[in-house]
């Protein structure tokens, strides 16, 4: 379980006790948190403060998670250890440019997922081999046109 925990994302609240930029000290963390992270205690008070609190908050998930999320969370990273190195890569470069779009542009990536993700399988895989198979030309009218659908606007040079 403490590689679940150490690879928990840095979202969430900051500890109560300590500011997210200020070291959060080991005797802070409850003995449940302690027994979690017990692999870190030794170089604990080396980690960056930011990575502390995450480590914290992760932990706290974890113990307030019931069995059946816990179990679900296993399975999603171990198929996360699972992936090669370079994927992982562009997994972590995608969330974080997801992280810098205003909430108004993630509200609208998120639903874009969602009717992705109501489409027919057999649907979906046609839209990506299609957008796998198309040049960058291509996949800039395609974000276009979409574009225009979702405005109800046309632009003069796609018509």
């Amino acid at each position: 379980m403490a590689a679940e925990v150490e690879s928990a994302p840095l979202t969430g609240a900051a500890a109560p006790e300590t500011q997210a930029g200020e070291p959060l000290p080991w005797s802070s963390l409850s003995n449940e948190q302690q027994q979690l992270l017990q692999s870190r205690a030794n170089d604990w008070a080396s980690l960056p403060p930011a990575r502390q609190h995450a480590l914290a908050r992760g932990a706290e998930r974890w113990l307030n998670m019931p069995p059946e999320e816990r179990s679900q969370a296993r399975e999603r990273f171990q198929t996360w250890r699972a992936l090669p190195e370079e994927r992982r890569d562009l997994i972590r470069k995608r969330w974080q440019r997801f992280r810098e779009l205003d909430p108004r542009e993630q509200a609208q990536v998120r639903e874009h997922f969602r009717d992705f993700a109501r489409l027919p399988p057999a649907q979906r895989q046609q839209l990506r081999r299609r957008w796998l198979e198309a040049t960058p030309a291509e996949r800039e009218r395609m974000r276009e046109r979409l574009r225009e659908r979702r405005t109800g606007r046309r632009h003069p040079q796609n018509e």
